[in-house]
């Protein structure tokens, strides 16, 4: 049996309905990419994910569910994300303004703010994001 116990974590939202939805679209194949703040990761002093890193995908409950490799990764300006870059995040947008509105809205709450160390961080188009896109190499679900 193989573990894979060596990998980082590959988290998305926080625990909870929106992480078990967005789980369910990467194991559906629907979900191919994925939008951070460059705020976020800086804040954690996180290293950028890079093409070829492996992680294991990890449900609302901890319970690892599949291992995702990156396969892409820009920084770009809010303003810049591109219409298939929504499309690909696999949740039904179907314009970059649905995308923005649903992202902004997570990006201005107080998890996001608290993780940011910014209660009152708000993002324009100027503000620097992680475009990632990600295949699943491995469903242990």
């Amino acid at each position: 049996m193989t573990t894979h116990d060596d990998l980082p974590p590959y988290l998305l939202g926080f625990p909870g309905p929106l992480r078990d939805q967005l789980v369910a679209a990467v194991l559906s194949g629907a979900k191919t990419s994925t939008t951070g703040l460059l705020a976020e990761y800086e804040a954690e002093d996180e290293p950028l994910p890079r093409p070829g890193a492996r992680s294991l995908l990890v449900d609302s409950a901890e319970r690892g569910v599949a291992v995702v490799e990156v396969t892409a990764v820009e920084v770009l300006r809010l303003g810049d994300i591109g219409l298939q870059h929504a499309l690909d995040e696999g949740e039904g947008y179907a314009s970059v303004a649905e995308w923005r509105t649903a992202h902004e809205e997570f990006w201005h709450s107080e998890p996001v703010r608290g993780a940011i160390g910014d209660p009152g961080f708000t993002v324009d188009d100027d503000t620097f994001v992680i475009a990632e896109r990600f295949r699943v190499t491995e469903r242990l679900v």
